[in-house]
């Protein structure tokens, strides 16, 4: 049995210049760490004595004799990529889907992890994260971009830069207490709308050319790491810098935000936030705020119809927390197939 534990990511800047399509044109950088909400996945095989072959949980069960009968994409797809069968998987997470913390792509990466863990092989983070990017984007033709893979493998909180010759990836780096001092005046709160990242992705990308709303997305995020990095520069102003952010982000597709949620934000900015943003593609999920220490009482108040997250920064990416190596002979797979 093997089960992994793969973080949720947090994306501050740069949200969009992440796509492909965009970044091997003009370049690409975000801004983004993971926190202490995860996906579990736990894959063991199943034991001959069914009269189906595998048995996946996550929100709903599936009992499939093969693996082209899996309706979910994600796992059906990932099993054939790595030639996985007679598989018992299931899926648990801290928070919900759809809600714009990369959980997709985590339930991805973490699903990898366990299969090759499964036969009992290492795969490094960069590896894990290329292949989730070739998994979500090629193999099940979902629109997005490729920060939310790599986010959930590498783990920490990172500057991502992408160009026409791939990505690498940047820790920022700063003091443990700046560090603290940051996530201190961040605040989460659940809106309860959710949509599908893809579906919002396609639905903007019909909006016309977004080209110059990315373009000055993608200068803040200079910006914003220099506000990180300068411990005598005032860590408010990245508050008052994910506002310019979010207000960019607004303009680059009609499916980003709705009436409900700019209501929300401008009452938590009324209450005493500097900025915030809605966390993911758009249209619901999570609005995270940046409010000094003294005015969080106030905006908790002011959103108190909506769930309140409190999370802290996490460091480590996808990992195994529990390997117990079982022995598997593959039987022929005409077996369990119609």
């Amino acid at each position: 049995m093997i089960i992994t534990k793969t973080p949720f990511r947090m994306s501050f800047f740069g949200g969009g210049t992440d796509m492909e399509n965009f970044f091997k044109e003009n370049g690409g950088a975000v801004l983004s760490t993971t926190i202490d909400k995860y996906c579990y996945v736990n894959v063991r095989h199943l034991p001959r004595f069914f009269d189906y072959s595998s048995e996946l949980g996550y929100s709903k069960i599936e009992r499939v004799k093969g693996v082209e009968d899996i309706q979910h994409p994600l796992i059906r797809n990932a099993m054939k990529m790595l030639d996985m069968h007679e598989l018992r998987l299931s899926y648990d997470a801290d928070l919900p889907a759809r809600s714009g913390l990369g959980t997709s792509s985590s339930f991805a990466v973490g699903m990898l992890n366990a299969f090759y863990a499964l036969k009992g092989k290492y795969v490094d983070k960069k590896r894990l994260a290329d292949e989730a990017i070739y998994l979500e984007r090629e193999l099940c033709a979902e629109a997005g971009g490729w920060q939310d893979q790599i986010a959930a493998s590498f783990g920490g909180l990172n500057r991502i830069n992408f160009s026409k010759d791939g990505y690498e990836v940047l820790p920022v780096i700063i003091s443990p207490e700046r560090k603290q001092q940051l996530s201190d005046n961040l605040m989460m709160f659940f809106t309860g709308f959710t949509r599908l990242s893809s579906e919002v992705q396609k639905a903007n990308a019909s909006g016309g050319d977004r080209t110059a709303q990315l373009r000055q997305m993608l200068s803040l995020v200079d910006e914003a790491e220099r506000i990180l990095e300068d411990k005598n520069a005032d860590l408010d102003d990245f508050g008052r810098l994910l506002d310019r952010t979010w207000r960019l982000k607004r303009q680059s597709g009609s499916a980003v935000t709705n009436d409900g949620i700019d209501r929300l934000y401008e009452k938590g900015l009324a209450a005493g936030a500097l900025g915030g943003k809605l966390l993911g593609a758009g249209g619901g999920g999570f609005l995270l705020f940046y409010v000094p220490l003294e005015r969080q009482a106030a905006v908790r108040e002011a959103m108190d119809d909506l769930l309140y997250v409190p999370f802290e920064f996490e460091n480590e990416g996808t990992r195994v927390i529990y390997y117990a190596p079982e022995s598997y002979v593959p039987i022929a797979p005409h077996r369990f197939e119609r």
